[in-house]
């Protein structure tokens, strides 16, 4: 069997692998599929003008590495046929037969095609050349989407390489011993407080693994996503991790819409223990476990509250830490709820430019209008919530009349038919009838 000889192949195998962090077998097949498309683009070449090539014709075609001899040949499987039309695809069973009597036809045989050493040219090593680069980028993002699929919504420790536009490249593995592997921070995912600089080590949070045929990193992370402070409380609180302590829900703003206004986050936490403060178990003793957190998010501030199921004791605690008179829950339809302080907690309350009640309404839910409660109007906020809960109900008593409307509409309509088709009915027995009496009639008498 002939050979195109590659020298140094074992040695190109072995160097691609280290660079691009591939196992041997995938830069292997990434080297058979780059050199099948040297060997259609030779053909292509060299095509005789009777010979069309569709986009299936080298399909038969296959590239078999001989890494110890270093080189490769070109086989094609082909069809035993009595009369060959198309050499590429067919051979002749009389010259099948001439080395195996026992061929048939229908059956298949491989054959060696290699061209010879120098018949490839130019053009077909530089299409060799550009379809590996491309092989082996689809290999690494293969890998890379497999390897990191399961991870999304986890957290992962990243190093800074380097910055593109305004996004940070960060090297990320999957695991100890694992290879990195370039992720991208965006900027919008970024924390105004952290200093990128290069070889610093980050938590980040893996939003998601991209697929196709994106440029770039395919990874994207996160610094500023919830899910990353999730994630260090349940680190550093181990009734979280044992389950004794559940998050509720996390309100941040990692990024606000002033620079004036630092990052903050609002976290529910809540406990089926009697025994156990669920907000004491994620400060910790001195406030060491969420100073740990702190840490982390460079200065963040961070505020833990008790969830409650009641929707004002809720809202309550999630305006700390403003002190709350009352919380009244103006329309729970709508979830919209008036929340009474006195006036030197009215700034404390909305926070700097309004940071603090927004925290609070993405943390519960409710719509939550801060009031001073010295000016508050009682009665006539109660006669505006008592005209809103008439309202309501007239809507909805006149929604139910329209369906009992609807509903005897649809029955009158089915006793309708019902009673038209028993007229039908009588109607045709009588007809019937008449048929028979005037037949009668007509016969004549015995």
């Amino acid at each position: 069997m002939s050979m195109v000889t590659l020298p140094g192949l074992q040695d190109m195998i072995d160097s691609i692998s280290r660079e691009r962090n591939l196992p041997k077998h995938a830069v292997q097949a990434a080297l058979r599929e780059a050199l099948l498309k040297g060997y259609e683009r030779y053909r292509r070449t060299h095509r005789p003008d009777s010979t069309s090539f569709d986009e299936d014709y080298f399909n038969n075609f296959d590239v078999e590495l001989d890494v110890e001899d270093e080189g490769f040949r070109v086989l094609a499987t082909k069809t035993i046929v009595e009369s060959v039309s198309n050499p590429d695809h067919q051979i002749a069973l009389e010259e099948v037969q001439e080395v195996a009597d026992e061929a048939q036809l229908g059956d298949t045989v491989v054959l060696d095609v290699t061209p010879d050493q120098g018949e490839f040219g130019r053009m077909a090593a530089i299409q060799t050349k550009q379809v590996l680069a491309q092989k082996l980028r689809d290999q690494q993002r293969k890998l890379v989407q497999e390897e990191f699929q399961e991870l999304e919504g986890t957290v992962l420790q990243a190093r800074v390489l380097r910055f593109e536009r305004q996004s940070v490249i960060m090297a990320v593995n999957s695991g100890f011993g694992q290879p990195e592997v370039e992720a991208e921070l965006p900027k919008r995912d970024q924390l105004p407080n952290d200093n990128y600089r290069a070889n610093a080590t980050f938590k980040v949070y893996l939003k998601k693994v991209l697929e196709g045929s994106h440029r770039g990193p395919q990874l994207l992370i996160s610094r500023a996503d919830a899910g990353l402070v999730v994630d260090l409380f349940a680190t550093e609180v181990p009734e979280i991790e044992d389950e004794i302590v559940r998050i509720v829900a996390v309100a941040r703003e990692a990024n606000p819409p002033s620079r004036s206004v630092g990052p903050r986050t609002k976290i529910a936490v809540d406990t089926l223990e009697r025994d156990v403060d669920p907000v004491g178990a994620c400060i910790g003793a001195r406030g060491s476990r969420i100073q740990v957190v702190v840490n982390e998010l460079r200065g963040e501030k961070i505020d833990v509250i008790r969830w409650s199921p009641d929707p004002a004791t809720y809202i309550a605690n999630a305006l700390s830490p403003a002190r709350v008179e009352e919380v009244r829950l103006v329309n729970p339809d709508e979830r919209q709820a008036h929340v009474l302080v006195p006036e030197d907690q009215l700034s404390l309350a909305i926070g700097k430019e309004g940071q603090n009640v927004r925290l609070a309404a993405r943390l519960t839910g409710w719509k939550i209008d801060i009031k001073d409660s010295a000016k508050y109007d009682h009665e006539a906020e109660t006669r505006k919530m008592e005209a809103i809960t008439e309202e309501r109900r007239l809507a909805r008593e006149a929604i139910r009349a329209e369906a009992e409307e609807e509903e005897l509409l649809e029955d009158d309509d089915e006793l309708n038919e019902t009673d038209d088709f028993e007229d039908e009915e009588e109607s045709a027995k009588a007809d019937g009838f008449g048929t028979e009496v005037s037949e009668a009639l007509q016969r004549p008498q015995g």
